[in-house]
């Protein structure tokens, strides 16, 4: 079997969660990835590109971490420009950063409300219309979304984050319609929870609104009970079917929503 090609990925929020575990698994594959983030230099930013690299040397790969506000149009044209710069144009685009709020629309501000769909669902639109025209050119890309069982099942103290999930999914499906003829294929992984530093994040809001006194390996506890498999998902499942997905076995896979929750409704 002839190995498929190095590609240039881009993996947005490339340093933490999902994105981290993207990036490790590609990397390690002997791909050119450039990962963004809004902090570069914080101790645990600067650990995850350590580990970045050295999965790199073992696989053959490189990798470049560059900032990256996603809620500004200006950074997302400089990023693009300097991994074009540096790997060429991207062959792969993984929209992986996102951002959360535990707030009902009761009390709700505006700006809580922007900060969440600026960066979850605008955002990736801003990366998608960065990087499409030259998928289309070259007549190969693969975009890969990653979405939420929030998408289509709604929390009562999540409503910007279901609705940007839900947006996203939207765009997913005229993304893949719109690239579908070029060879490029867009498509949405939606996890139910996962086990990140957002989660951790997510749990330590919700326990501190309840105010009963749970703590957050408490509540983690009872969501991995609720799943049929009794766990919470790892990032690196969630990366591998995205590895999957981007290579050449995965061109019929398009305009999907691909789900991975161990059997959980949401």
């Amino acid at each position: 079997m002839t190995a498929e090609p190095r590609r240039h990925v881009i993996v947005t929020g490339g340093l933490s969660g999902i994105g981290h575990a993207v990036a490790l698994n590609l990397a390690g594959k002997g791909h050119r990835v450039a990962v963004g983030a809004r902090n570069l230099e914080s101790r645990s930013r600067r650990a995850a590109f350590g580990a970045l690299t050295e999965a790199a040397l073992a696989g053959g790969g490189e990798v470049r971490a560059d900032a990256l506000d996603l809620t500004d149009p200006e950074s997302v044209t400089a990023f693009c420009a300097r991994a074009a710069d540096r790997f060429g144009p991207a062959d792969v685009l993984v929209n992986a950063a996102g951002v959360t709020a535990e707030q009902p629309v009761q009390g709700h501000s505006d700006a809580l409300w922007q900060k969440v769909i600026e960066t979850n669902l605008t955002g990736a639109f801003r990366m998608i219309r960065a990087c499409l025209p030259a998928m289309i050119a070259r007549g190969w890309g693969r975009i890969v979304n990653i979405g939420s069982t929030a998408a289509t099942v709604g929390w009562k103290d999540n409503p910007a984050y279901c609705a940007s999930k839900a947006g996203l999914l939207g765009l997913t499906r005229c993304v893949a319609l719109e690239g579908a003829a070029h060879g490029v294929t867009c498509v949405m992984v939606s996890p139910t929870w996962v086990d990140t530093p957002m989660m951790e994040a997510d749990l330590a809001e919700i326990v501190a609104r309840e105010g009963r006194g749970r703590s957050t390996a408490e509540a983690r506890a009872e969501i991995a009970a609720q799943n049929p498999q009794g766990r919470i998902i790892e990032a690196g499942e969630v990366a591998a079917l995205v590895g999957f997905l981007i290579g050449d076995a995965a061109k019929g896979i398009t305009m999907e929503e691909v789900k991975i929750t161990g059997g959980a409704l949401w």
